[in-house]
């Protein structure tokens, strides 16, 4: 029994040696050595977001700069929560950005949101899949996908995806 309360700690102490809880997403970046080229650019990432939440950051524990770095923060609010989930890439002075948000709303349609959306952007392409329950949505640019999935009278559940790669 003592064993295996032991191991239990041993593997909880180990998995919280590579997660880090910070102010900002950026700041745990730069304390935890995350290669610099991809912490500036987690940096205009997070203030185009406008992130505000509980963050989370993963890294490798003896070469952060090296290896690719998962970093995540949720935010919940009156009317739903996000989620928003991007992993830094480091190759040489480059860096490479995957970015997955995800927001659920439960005072508001999917049908009114891709209005809105529509309207303000008059470049978006919108496909509508089973019903109407999901609507793809993305602009002739492709530069992201949003995903609308209908998941209730008053309620749209939203996610965006988007991969930046340098020099283009």
């Amino acid at each position: 029994m003592k064993r295996s309360i032991l191991a239990i700690c041993i593997c909880f102490a180990a998995f919280l040696t590579n997660l880090s809880y910070a102010g900002t997403l950026a700041e745990e970046a730069t304390l935890r050595g995350i290669n610099p080229v991809c912490q500036s650019h987690l940096e205009e990432v997070e203030n185009s977001y406008n992130l505000n939440g509980l963050n989370l950051t993963f890294f490798h524990q003896s070469e952060p700069s090296a290896y690719p770095s998962f970093h995540s923060s949720t935010e919940k609010f009156e009317n739903g929560a996000s989620f928003f989930a991007t992993s830094l890439s480091p190759d040489s002075d480059k860096c490479y950005i995957s970015i997955i948000k995800t927001t659920i709303v439960n005072n508001q349609n999917c049908v009114a949101i891709l209005k809105a959306r529509l309207d303000n952007d008059s470049t978006l392409q919108a496909t509508s899949y089973g019903d109407g329950n999901y609507v793809h949505i993305y602009p002739e640019s492709g530069a992201y996908q949003m995903l609308l999935v209908d998941i209730g009278v008053n309620a749209c559940a939203m996610t965006e995806t988007r991969m930046m790669w340098p020099d283009s």
